[in-house]
């Protein structure tokens, strides 16, 4: 039977079955939308997922797109674990410890006060067991994840009077994302989970005493230094956060390997692109913040200390009661000592040496 003779007895759908028109597959085009729980002002962080989207794009010769839709546009800023969980898009990108609520592991994905910095973090996540624990994990909630961006070591915040001592915390409504807020509560503060958007109207209305977001060159952005004069540093609650996608795991599993590749690799783009785009972009956003009045204080030694041993005493509390934090927690904190050994004699030494040169 010749090729038209077969094409004419069997349909299309027969031709297909019989493998005849496999290229029909091959050009399949593929859509899928991302949910951020950023807003599109942060040409940072929101830009991550932007960078994602056009290697994705890129890569794959315009065969498979993925529209980026910023917090709010599809749903809320912290909706989006339960917007991939359930399918409603296939990825979003976010900060892993906003759900902390749900399972306080989720920090270990991002980042938990006096934890790894940002290259340490890459580390473990890539090198080390990072990356395995955290997806035995999120496949709990339907998710495969990936690397999507560190911002580097964080600034304190903005408050509006100046912090001496632990006792001037007390009371405090603090602004401070995820798993940090649970550690300085310990220390008389009100934690607020408020979405970067929302940041300023509530410090501006007074709702809020004080607020933390990233660093000055977002900081700076969403004008925070208009409402509160003092910046502290530094934010030990977020030495080296990272940010993932998460990815609908029946979405990606439907990927062919090629996808799957163009996925991954863009991932670790983005990842890259945005720490290179804070450290580029902060030195100079802070010398005009300072310029223009902003008053820059280091947090006291007590607070440093107090946060320090509520830190220790809560992950030894959560080592005791959540068997999902103790699995994930037990090998984060042996790559912590060995990380923090080696840094000591080589990172830290030499970024001393050289912050104290007149360059």
């Amino acid at each position: 039977m010749d090729r038209r003779s077969l094409v004419k007895g069997a349909g299309l759908a027969g031709v297909l079955a019989a493998g005849i028109a496999p290229a029909v597959h091959a050009q399949a085009a593929i859509r899928w939308r991302l949910a951020s729980s950023f807003p599109k002002s942060l040409d940072t962080i929101f830009g991550a997922a932007d960078v994602f989207s056009q290697k994705v794009k890129a890569m794959s010769g315009g065969k498979f797109e993925v529209t980026i839709h910023a917090a709010g546009e599809l749903m809320p800023a912290f909706g989006v674990l339960d917007g991939v969980q359930n399918a409603t898009v296939e990825v979003a990108h976010t900060a892993p410890y906003y759900f902390f609520g749900k399972n306080e592991a989720f920090a270990l994905g991002c980042a938990i006060p006096f934890g790894l910095n940002s290259r340490q973090m890459t580390a473990w996540m890539y090198e080390g067991n990072g990356l395995k624990l955290m997806r035995e994990f999120y496949a709990g909630y339907n998710i495969v994840n990936f690397p999507g961006g560190n911002t580097g070591a964080q600034m304190g915040g903005w408050f509006r009077k100046e912090i001496k001592t632990v006792a001037d915390l007390k009371g405090l409504k603090f602004r401070i994302g995820g798993f940090g807020g649970k550690i300085m509560e310990k220390l008389g503060v009100v934690p607020q989970n408020i979405p970067g958007g929302e940041i300023y109207a509530a410090l501006e209305k007074g709702t809020i005493d004080a607020a933390e977001w990233i660093g000055p060159y977002d900081d700076q952005k969403l004008g925070f230094n208009k409402v509160a004069p003092n910046y502290y540093y530094p934010g030990f609650w977020e030495g080296g956060p990272q940010l993932d996608f998460f990815i609908n795991n029946k979405a990606f599993e439907a990927l062919s390997p090629e996808n799957k590749a163009i996925v991954e690799a863009a991932a670790a783009f983005a990842h890259t692109e945005m720490q290179a785009r804070y450290d580029a972009r902060n030195p100079a956003a802070l010398k005009q913040l300072v310029g223009a009045g902003t008053k820059l204080r280091p947090f006291p030694n007590d607070v440093m200390n107090a946060a320090f041993k509520a830190s220790m005493d809560t992950y030894a509390d959560l080592n005791a009661k959540n068997p999902a934090w103790k699995k994930i927690y037990e090998d984060y904190a042996k790559f912590r000592t060995d990380q923090n050994l080696w840094f000591r004699f080589t990172e830290a030494t030499f970024d001393r040496f050289m912050q104290q040169q007149k360059l």
